[in-house]
């Protein structure tokens, strides 16, 4: 999908309201993030934004979506890159919030490979896909309705698979993707851990570099380089 596109459904009722749901459950994963150096990779401007004040934020395009300046106003911290050849060096971030970008990824196992390397021994990935159960995988007016969607058991079994260790875990966005009254979009994020836990929109699952993790061989990487940057 199109960053343009993305951009314009966070521009509506219902884009408004996925981000406040969705930004409910990372600040439970992380509720501290003064002086952290974070990457959001995908379009995850949106949800950079909350932590823009208190840590280090960049936020990477994959080269396929295009460019998504960010943030709207100010110095702008964002570029556009190859996902599987990721530009940063070895090390470089405490945390990477991974969104609206392993679903649409041509080679999920290439990035994932690339965001361990560029992550921190001690660092934090979160992972937003859509729940193959969940309404929102079949929504086509929604960003999360393109590309290939996991169940809980299909991530957690990738991330493990690629020198992850599991740190927790969540779901959001059991309303359905329509513009439905505000009551009722709440009511349903409050019910449905309970009454349908399965069926949620979204698997969030966070994950943490497996000390004994290595990346695994194979063909040489391509040159790293960045398609297009603003820079402060």
């Amino acid at each position: 999908m199109d960053a343009r596109d993305v951009a314009a459904f966070y521009e509506t009722p219902l884009g408004r309201r996925t981000a406040g749901v969705l930004q409910q459950s990372l600040d439970r994963l992380w509720p501290a993030m003064a002086g952290l150096s974070l990457l959001g990779i995908g379009h995850a401007g949106p949800y950079l934004e909350a932590w823009r004040r208190q840590a280090r934020c960049v936020s990477l395009s994959p080269a396929e979506m295009g460019p998504a300046p960010w943030p709207a106003s100010g110095p702008r911290l964002a570029c556009l890159a190859e996902t599987e050849a990721l530009p940063f060096p070895d090390l470089c971030f405490d945390r990477i919030l991974l969104v609206h970008g392993l679903e649409q990824a041509e080679n999920a196992r290439r990035m994932l490979r690339e965001i361990w390397r560029v992550l921190k021994d001690d660092g934090r990935l979160i992972v937003v896909a859509p729940n193959r159960r969940g309404l929102w995988a079949y929504a086509e007016s929604t960003p999360f309705g393109h590309g290939q969607p996991y169940s809980d058991g299909q991530l957690s079994r990738l991330l493990t698979g690629l020198f992850f260790r599991l740190e927790g875990r969540d779901a959001a966005l059991y309303a359905p993707p329509i513009a439905a009254p505000a009551f009722l979009a709440r009511m349903a994020e409050r019910c449905g851990p309970s009454l349908a836990p399965r069926f949620a929109g979204l698997v969030i699952i966070e994950a943490a570099k497996a000390l004994h993790g290595m990346i695994p061989a194979g063909r040489r990487a391509p040159s790293r380089r960045v398609l297009a940057e603003d820079r402060i």
